[in-house]
């Protein structure tokens, strides 16, 4: 099978989108088929790695490290000579053109969902704005055009279910077993550690993780907090911790996922404040290194949480520091921890994909 996957948006710095895609591809050439992945670059080039053909198209920058094909035409060109099989869209915007063009020339498209329109729209619109018709149209069009849809978790399925979808797969997420395991048993003493990872924009609702530090050390809990991750709120979070004097260490973008995985380990408690994650790959992370996670009680993140090895709370600082608290207190976290991440290996992600995209049913 000649698979061909399509993604916005991809890049080093693209976190959740950029893990799912790649090793879902990887798991494609591993299973013998041929995989050629499409994205956004400053221009077109074209080159093989260890999985297949890559191939960049002229991308627009719309952010620090992120590209968005904004003409669709390089792209309906390069599939024409990659002749797929089947095409795999990561993205809701300017790639979905692609379902008409794969119809045409008898070609399986796949949509694969990795965030919930309508909960991102509503961190960014006031309130007062109508958004479920507006997405409910647009998921409805995109569920017509598409042969499939997959989504990774409950809450990501509901919009796509409520206007009736007809092919919806869900699919949840893996995590890298390996890479992400439990480190060293940490000494004891000293301030407990927290952690936060994920992209630091107003969607993930990292001043929270911020606020639940203070709170804690105004309940004289010692705690330092690590922050893992960039994005257009990191200058103001930084001023906002040294006005507060608050134990805060920024590492900015973290490349190598072996340096994330020791951080992760490293810690007591991971903090996942954002309502709107669509799956929580970040919260997968951190349960595989044996760290227990306080999530927000909306969203997807929350569906990860097993008991011992999380807790989802309300995203406000006060229940943060609740959850923080109560997780410290179970001496099973770790293990329940780990236990709960061997359940979501990648093995199990890629043959569902594998059945969606030959037209199967997958297995939950």
């Amino acid at each position: 099978m000649r698979v061909v996957q399509l993604a916005n948006l991809y890049s080093p710095v693209s976190g959740g989108l950029r893990t799912a895609v790649d090793r879902l591809g990887a798991g494609y050439a591993a299973a013998g088929h041929h995989r050629a992945l499409v994205v956004p670059g400053r221009a077109h080039t074209r080159r093989e790695d260890e999985n297949g053909v890559v191939v960049t198209v002229p991308g627009a920058s719309v952010a620090p490290g992120y590209r968005l094909v904004l003409n669709p035409r390089p792209v309906l060109r390069a599939l024409a000579q990659l002749r797929p099989d089947v095409v795999e869209v990561s993205d809701k915007a300017s790639l979905t053109v692609v379902a008409r063009w794969a119809r045409r020339n008898g070609v399986r498209s796949v949509l694969f969902s990795h965030e919930r329109l309508d909960a991102i729209l509503a961190s960014r619109t006031p309130a007062p704005v109508p958004l479920a018709p507006l997405t409910d149209r647009w998921n409805r069009r995109l569920a017509a055009s598409f042969d499939a849809v997959v989504t990774t978790s409950a809450f990501a399925e509901d919009e796509f279910a409520r206007v009736g979808a007809p092919r919806l797969h869900r699919v949840p997420l893996g995590v890298d077993l390996d890479t992400f395991r439990p480190g060293a048993a940490r000494p004891g003493g000293g301030p407990f550690r927290l952690l936060h990872l994920g992209r630091l924009s107003r969607e993930k609702r990292p001043g929270l993780a911020l606020a639940a530090v203070a709170e804690l050390r105004r309940r004289g809990v010692p705690v330092e907090l690590d922050v893992v991750g960039g994005g257009p709120l990191a200058p103001s979070l930084r001023a906002h911790a040294a006005r507060e004097e608050l134990p805060v260490r920024f590492h900015g973008h973290v490349a190598q996922r072996a340096d994330v995985a020791r951080l992760l380990a490293a810690a007591d408690v991971a903090l996942a404040p954002c309502p709107v994650e669509s799956f929580g790959l970040a919260v997968l992370e951190a349960l595989a290194c044996g760290t227990p996670v306080v999530t927000a009680d909306r969203g997807a993140a929350r569906e990860l949480v097993a008991p011992g090895a999380g807790v989802a709370v309300p995203a406000v600082p006060e229940r943060f520091a609740d959850g923080v608290q109560d997780l410290l207190r179970r001496p099973e976290r770790r293990a329940a921890a780990r236990a709960r991440a061997e359940e979501f290996p990648w093995t199990a992600a890629i043959a569902r994909m594998l059945a969606v995209l030959e037209g199967h049913q997958p297995q939950l």
